[in-house]
């Protein structure tokens, strides 16, 4: 079976100094061993730097022990899920580690979710004990109290009583598996996705090289680590290097801004949406006229969404530096390309897959196509999931002969092999007989001035053809005035052929999102105003 060589030449970044063992110089196998080679090496370096404090690795330290030490007084086995209703806090990075230790696996819910929804992810991970990080999230708390919740041995943690009825999984797949992270579900119902412990540490070693991460650096945190954004590429690659974490619960451009000026943030990570944010508050505070004061930035990235081009230009005007963008996905652990650090690129492309991770972009009966041609992106490699929790008909279905693992993404390669996504297969659209790429539409619609970010959709007609409908959110929440419609309509025209020029664009307030930062496309056509033919 051929593959792509997507891989280009490129300099290699140094590996942090003691990247390859855990303490005692034993190779790292599971996450907490990345910690512990840590507290046993600089226990009084700060790791976490609060607003109003900051937690050594010795403090850190003494959670995970008195965390791990009532996990099993509660009878949690390996195996056994512990599932976590939080905000990011050292407490629940105190329980991601003791899970850990114990051999239990964390099930990370963003607390923010509705009540009906932490019901249905109690119920898929048939957890042991159900945590709430109370102390810095309202909502979190509010769940607490429905489910009954009592007080946990760590301050600012609650917990469930132990749900005797929970069956921990059996070995091997026990000691494999790190984590259950839950998929967003912005075309169906969420999936949860074994992380494993060899897939997740590949990543946090790949990703600290990738950045030429070391101690002397300091990442913004506010990417919830509920999402194997926050997980990898946030806390395990931070912890591999020894980098500190500037820690936020919620993300709030006004404290981001500051810590860039005063907390030395040395890396900016998040979805796309955070930087549209971050530009617009600078905007609404008549600051872009000037870059933000940020004297040790070096590294801007930006992922777990699709990147237009107007905003990373936008947000390398702002910044004088290259943003850069990967390509990754729950099911593979963390990024499977990156484009190299400091690296400035004229296009969104991906980039290149990272060490032990292949791809093919290949046609529906799974052969291999040429650059420049769209076709669906296959992975394989260390990070890729063991399957879907108990859900052997959904990983059955994203499996394929070889190892592979159909993203249902679609892609193709640019000039230089690098990866470009240009959408989801199940979102194209066949319009009059055509292939139309929501990302491609999008892209022209994100070029207008008043146009902050956009959506584009296909409906489905009575004679079986679909409808192209955009839906844009508008800078400054107003309605397009048809002068401005009709500037929008020109621009399409210019760019895209007619059959993929949409024949209703709607103006919304804003674009219903997932709290990763990804739309949730499904909830547009479910609109009063959406006109039906």
């Amino acid at each position: 079976m051929s593959t792509h060589p997507l891989a280009a030449p490129r300099a290699a970044d140094p590996a942090p100094a003691g990247a390859s063992t855990a303490a005692g110089g034993v190779p790292p196998t599971r996450l907490h061993h990345l910690f512990e080679r840590r507290l046993a090496a600089t226990p009084e370096s700060p790791f976490l730097f609060l607003p109003d404090s900051r937690w050594t690795y010795a403090q850190l330290g003494a959670q995970v022990d008195t965390l791990a030490a009532e996990l099993r007084a509660q009878g949690v086995l390996p195996g056994d899920r512990v599932l976590a209703v939080a905000e990011n806090c050292p407490e629940h990075v105190a329980l991601l580690l003791a899970c850990s230790r114990v051999g239990a696996w964390s099930c990370g819910v963003n607390a923010r979710m509705a009540r009906g929804e932490i019901e249905a992810f109690v119920a898929k991970a048939d957890p042991r004990l159900v945590y709430f990080t109370g102390a810095v999230s309202p909502a979190a708390a509010e769940h607490a109290q429905h489910l009954q919740a009592q007080p946990s041995a760590l301050p600012g943690l609650s917990r469930t009583a132990s749900w005797p009825q929970a069956t921990p999984e059996p070995a091997p797949l026990a000691e494999q598996i790190v984590a259950i992270i839950f998929t967003s579900g912005t075309t169906g119902a969420p999936k949860g996705v074994l992380v494993s412990h060899a897939g997740l540490l590949q990543f946090a070693r790949v990703s600290a090289a990738s950045r030429a991460l070391t101690p002397a650096d300091r990442s913004y945190a506010c990417v919830p680590m509920t999402h194997i954004f926050g997980l990898g590429t946030v806390l395990a690659a931070s912890l591999h290097a020894g980098a500190g974490l500037v820690m936020r619960s919620r993300f709030d451009p006004a404290d981001c801004f500051d810590a860039l000026a005063h907390q030395q943030v040395s890396n900016l990570q998040g979805p796309p949406a955070m930087f549209t944010r971050l530009l617009d508050w600078r905007e609404e505070q008549c600051m872009a006229d000037r870059q933000p004061v940020a004297p040790a930035l070096r590294y801007v990235y930006t992922g777990a969404a699709p990147l237009d081009l107007p905003l990373k230009r936008a947000v390398e005007a702002c910044f004088g530096q290259p943003l850069h963008h990967g390509y990754g996905l729950s099911e593979y652990a963390g990024a499977a390309c990156l484009v190299p650090r400091g690296q400035w690129r004229d296009d969104s492309a991906a980039g290149w897959p990272v060490e032990g991770a292949e791809c093919r972009i290949v046609n529906d009966v799974g052969q291999d196509l040429a650059p420049g041609e769209r076709g669906e992106i296959w992975l394989r490699g260390v990070g890729l999931m063991p399957g879907y929790f108990r859900d052997p008909a959904a990983t059955a279905q994203v499996m394929r002969p070889g190892g592979w693992y159909a993203t249902g993404d679609l892609g193709q390669l640019g000039p230089d092999g690098a990866l470009q996504v240009v959408g989801r297969l199940k979102e194209m659209i066949i319009r009059s007989g055509f292939n139309v790429y929501p990302g491609e539409v999008e892209n022209v619609l994100n070029q207008h001035p008043r146009v902050q970010r956009s959506a584009v959709v296909g409906r489905r007609e009575r004679d079986g053809n679909e409808t192209v409908l955009a839906f844009v959110e508008t800078v400054g929440g107003q309605p397009l005035d048809d002068t401005e419609l009709a500037a929008l309509q020109a621009l399409l025209r210019a760019q895209l052929a007619p059959y993929k020029q949409p024949s209703q664009i709607l103006s919304i307030e804003a674009l219903p999102m997932t709290h990763s930062g990804k739309v949730l496309k499904r909830a547009l056509l479910d609109r009063p105003d959406v006109a039906v033919s």
